[in-house]
């Protein structure tokens, strides 16, 4: 028996894990009494929930899909475009103090105090917000793409339109194939036809029974249920039981996947050696050493911004359980992103060709490898992951809404009007993100999307925190130049007709013929260019044009040679700017023009917020003073004595002046510690050692 195309057994374990989740929301919701109860679960969380909540806040499904798409689509590389994170993890030993100390709930409540300016912080809540709807769209898309990839529409029920889109992208795929060997002219024409289509998204590989919006508003109704009825605490509490769901659904399909490829050396014999190399090739992927260190620079100005950053670090009991949960938590997520691309590596000597769209990797290797009973864990695993981020996101930005531009209209109300509001807030976020989700369909496009964006708000909360000098008029000049770059132009861009319409914009990179050496595969051994696998052999690689302003650029009309191209997909204002000063960008390569943009996207806002500080007025000193004074102050066992300790700074804010890296300086930075030292050089000892593990997986034979 089949329930909604899932087995019984499938339906029962899902039905299972929702009445768990729902009964501890409920259990949650009767111990919350205030708003620091329902927005930061009262301060008083312990290292265990910590460990999770980071975790599992950290950890969604949509990451895993979107490494193994990677993987998937250009070899082990591909993995950075989520695990460059490792190179960041180290820095939470510092952020989680900071936001600990700050003894804020939000981090609209930062840019209200650090710059006394009510509309910064609330302009940072609306920005959040907007964020949140895509944020909360990419979890949607990924629960949705996994149950469509679950619940396949067999072939002699698909409408004639249905099947033209599959058997298209079947001859798409046998085209491809014979590539690098060279097509005829007429195979030629017709491969450039049906890549247009399959750029436009119109090729499947398959057709599912699932409906994606109604599947949209059951997912989230579940996850606001038990969100608004427990908050911040429900959230803890519910990722602790999603924790273990994740480590389930990130493992589980590896053994299954070794023992259908005929374990490590199958894998290697169905998969190009090049695809293996950790930091790819500068011809052949994506991702070049130099791409990932732009990704990562980005990434490290964006990652203050995250609005769950300070009610998680703000929830811990003490400094130390913030800084130990933060880390624990991400590094053991870094741990199973491993299993995530070795996924990718599987995916590839199984179904190379076979999938129209790399994001159904996972729910087509569930659906290949696993059987009833295990198919529903790993759907519930997958739904725990994005739900264990949901709650936490949702709960943050109901926060966001209620601190920085609810309550300064809306004064004197009790905690319970506050709370109420915050719940329909809830509501509000995770409708926005169905709305997202219904409208976008790419989700690596969405992942290049947020690595940028929250940069234009990290270079301001980084540099506030350790110089004085920063005003509020540059942070307002930065981000409105910064948003105007990163934001505004891009989606104007993409939208209107003159400019994707326009000769100057649909500039490509020059086309290229790569000779690889690699090891020969099976499939090379069959078409007679190798005699064993693993031979030694020269392979001809057709690196085909990119685009240079936007992702893609095709043919209006895919199926006449002579019809006006048009620009696709996000439009790169950051290249443009550069261009104005003379750069030739034709001659890049793809990854070049990936690492020129995230370069850009993290020190622009650093050059304008400098630039604009030295010509414009800072706050008071004696505000400032207070500001710092409360940051440099350790959070003390209880409520009572940090009050204490606090009041004693503010009446001597110099006591910390012999403390700081530059004494007399604007610079706002203490001398590192003891445990700064061991917590920071320690976290590099754990990256080396991720890495270590990472290149031995990929070896094994």
């Amino acid at each position: 028996m089949h329930v909604l195309g899932l087995h019984w057994l499938d339906a029962l374990v899902i039905l299972g894990y929702v009445a768990v989740i729902m009964y501890l929301g409920h259990r949650a919701g009767r111990g919350t009494k205030d708003t620091e109860d329902f927005y930061v679960a009262g301060r008083r969380l312990g290292r265990l929930y910590q460990f999770f909540l980071n975790f599992g806040n950290a950890t969604n499904a949509d990451q895993a899909v979107a490494v193994s798409r990677e993987v998937y689509r250009t070899g082990i590389s591909g993995m950075w475009i989520q695990y460059l994170v490792l190179f960041l993890t180290p820095f939470y030993w510092f952020t989680a103090l900071l936001f600990r100390r700050s003894r804020m709930i939000t981090v609209g409540d930062y840019f209200a105090e650090r710059f006394r300016s009510v509309t910064l912080g609330a302009a940072y809540a609306a920005f959040t917000l907007i964020m949140a709807f895509i944020g909360g769209g990419v979890g949607y898309m990924v629960a949705a793409k996994t149950m469509m990839a679950l619940t396949p529409k067999p072939y002699e029920k698909y409408t004639q339109e249905e099947r033209l889109a599959v058997d298209q992208f079947r001859e798409f795929q046998a085209l491809r194939a014979k590539l690098d060997l060279g097509l005829t002219p007429e195979e030629q024409r017709r491969y450039e036809e049906l890549n247009d289509r399959y750029k436009r998204g119109e090729l499947k590989s398959f057709i599912s029974y699932t409906d994606p919006v109604k599947f949209y508003f059951v997912y989230g109704g579940i996850v606001g249920i038990y969100t608004m009825m427990g908050g911040f605490t429900a959230a803890a509490i519910t990722d602790s039981v999603q924790g273990a769901l994740i480590i389930v659904f990130s493992i589980l399909l590896i053994p299954l996947g070794l023992m259908k490829i005929g374990g490590f050396s199958g894998l290697h014999a169905s998969v190009p050696d090049y695809m293996f190399h950790l930091f790819g090739s500068v011809t052949l992927s994506d991702y070049a050493w130099y791409t990932i260190v732009g990704m990562v620079l980005s990434n490290l100005v964006s990652i203050v911004a995250v609005s769950t950053n300070m009610a998680v670090a703000g929830s811990a009991k003490d400094e130390m359980t913030a800084r130990v949960g933060v880390l624990s938590g991400m590094f053991f997520k870094r741990f199973l992103m491993i299993f995530w691309a070795f996924a990718g590596l599987l995916a590839i000597g199984l179904y190379a060709g076979q999938l129209h769209d790399p994001d159904l990797i996972w729910g087509y290797m569930t659906r290949d490898l696993l059987f009833p009973g295990a198919i529903g864990l790993m759907l519930a695993g997958i739904l725990a992951a994005n739900m264990s981020t949901l709650d936490a996101g949702s709960v943050s930005n109901a926060a966001l809404f209620i601190r920085n531009l609810y309550q300064p209209f809306v004064p004197g109300k009790s905690e319970r009007h506050y709370i109420n509001v915050g719940r329909v807030a809830i509501a509000v976020t995770l409708l926005g993100g169905i709305g997202v989700a219904m409208f976008v369909d790419n989700l690596l496009s969405l992942y290049k999307y947020f690595i940028s964006i929250p940069a234009i708000f990290g270079a301001p909360i980084w540099l506030g925190y350790v110089w004085r000098r920063l005003t509020k008029w540059a942070v307002i000049v930065q981000i409105i130049l910064s948003f105007t770059i990163y934001a505004i132009i891009p989606n104007l861009f993409q939208t209107a007709d003159w400019a994707r319409r326009n000769p100057a914009f649909l500039l490509e990179t020059r086309p290229r013929v790569v000779e690889v050496r690699t090891a020969a595969v099976q499939e090379d051994v069959e078409n007679g260019l190798a005699e064993y696998v693993g031979q030694p052999i020269t392979k001809r690689r057709v690196i085909e044009p990119a685009a240079v302003f936007y992702d893609n650029v095709v043919r209006q009309d895919p199926s006449d040679p002579n019809s006006p191209k048009i620009g696709m997909g996000r439009f790169n204002a950051e290249i443009w700017v550069l261009s104005w000063f003379g750069i030739d960008f034709t001659g890049f390569t793809r990854a070049q023009l990936v690492a020129t943009r995230f370069f850009f996207d993290a020190l622009f806002p650093f050059v304008i917020l400098f630039l604009v500080s030295f010509v414009t007025k800072p706050l008071p000193k004696e505000y400032l003073d207070r500001f710092y004074a409360k940051l440099h102050t350790p959070v003390q066992p209880t409520k009572e004595l940090d009050e204490r300790a606090l009041e004693e700074s503010y009446r001597n804010s110099g006591r910390f002046e012999r403390d700081k890296l530059f004494p007399g300086s604007n610079w706002e930075i203490l001398k590192p510690s003891r445990i700064d030292f061991l917590g920071f050089g320690g976290s590099w000892i754990i990256v080396g050692l991720m890495i270590l593990l990472l290149w031995v997986v990929v070896n094994i034979r």
